[in-house]
Parts: C-alpha cells; structure tokens; sequence
C-alpha cells in the first residue's frame, strides 16, 4: 500500500495559494480518476483507489501544514505503511516556478510541513515531489508563500500539475530511482 499526501492549509481563505500546490496536484490528480475524499479520519481527509495494480491512500491533512505530521504517522501506523511507500507533494521556493524535482530523500529546505513530518516519522528518508513556486525577495515568506499566484505564474503551474497524474501512475509500477530519471 502507498501513501500520497498532498500538503496545504485548509479553508476557503488558503485555496489556490502557492502554499496548497500539493491539494492542487491531488486535487487533479482525483478530478482526472473520478475519486472524491469520501473519508475522514485523523484530522486528514482521504480517498483509497486501486492503481496499476497497487492500493493507494491520497490524503489531505486538515492539520494546518507546518502541523501535518502528526496526521501522516497516525495513517501511517493505522494502515501500516513502509516510509518508502509514502510519496508527499509540496511547494519549494528554491525551484523556479514551472520547475519540479522529485527527491528520494533530504532536509527540509526550511519548509516547516517537512520539518514537521521528518520529525514525526523521526526520518527524512521519503520520496518527495516538490514543485517550485520561486520566492520574491521584496514580500515576506509567510506572506509570499500564503498568496496567490499572479497569472503568468498561475498558467505554468497550470501546466505542471497536469504532468502530476502521470507521475503518480508511474510511482504505482516503477522504481523510485527510475522515476526521478524520467521526470527530473
């Protein structure tokens, strides 16, 4: 079994802003399979789908992102999931926007959902997809990473999370390694 979480706050108020990148992938990712988050459990809200083969779990969290650890351990020992079966999407603000990488392991980077997780599976070693939302040193962090993209920014990031759903099937049935050669 395999965990996908896409990383955001929740709330009306934190929609479409560069910090929800990852619900924006996930979102599509449902929206192109047909899956709805029919389930609640552990503050994360989810859907189960049978893909290639392989019984996935595509979660929420509903904690506020610097906070979403605690609810990826508790899906993690509930359905007991191995930390190399996990796959989290999130922001980066160290890639341009239009830019995406998949890592296999790593720091935070200074994103506190990261922090959060890596110190509640007391380990950084599980995949990652993170999608660059660039940084504009003349705005805040809190304030950059909390707005909306402008709408060039919003057209290219368009565009990427198209590209999500494939990444995804491909995670389902191919090495880690081999999908970092084919997507990065």
């Amino acid at each position: 079994m395999k965990l996908i979480v896409g990383l955001g706050n929740p709330g009306k108020q934190y929609d479409k802003t560069r910090h929800n990148i990852g619900f924006m992938c996930i979102n599509h990712f449902s929206l192109v399979n047909q899956l709805e988050f029919d389930k609640n459990k552990f503050n994360g809200l989810y859907t189960e789908a049978l893909i290639n083969n392989e019984k996935v779990i595509i979660l929420k969290p509903q904690s506020y992102i610097n906070l979403s650890g605690e609810v990826i351990k508790k899906f993690v020992d509930y359905f007991k999931i191995d930390i190399r079966d996990i796959l989290i999407i999130c922001d980066d603000m160290d890639l341009p926007v239009g830019s995406y990488k998949l890592r296999l392991k790593g720091g935070s980077a200074g994103h506190n959902g990261l922090k959060d997780i890596e110190k509640a599976l007391n380990t950084n070693e599980y995949h990652r997809l993170k999608i660059g939302i660039g940084k504009d040193k003349n705005i805040d962090v809190v304030n950059y990473v909390l707005g909306k993209f402008n709408p060039i920014d919003k057209k290219i990031i368009e565009d990427i999370i198209k590209i999500v759903p494939d990444i995804i099937n491909d995670y389902m049935t191919m090495t880690f390694e081999n999908l970092m050669n084919k997507y990065n």
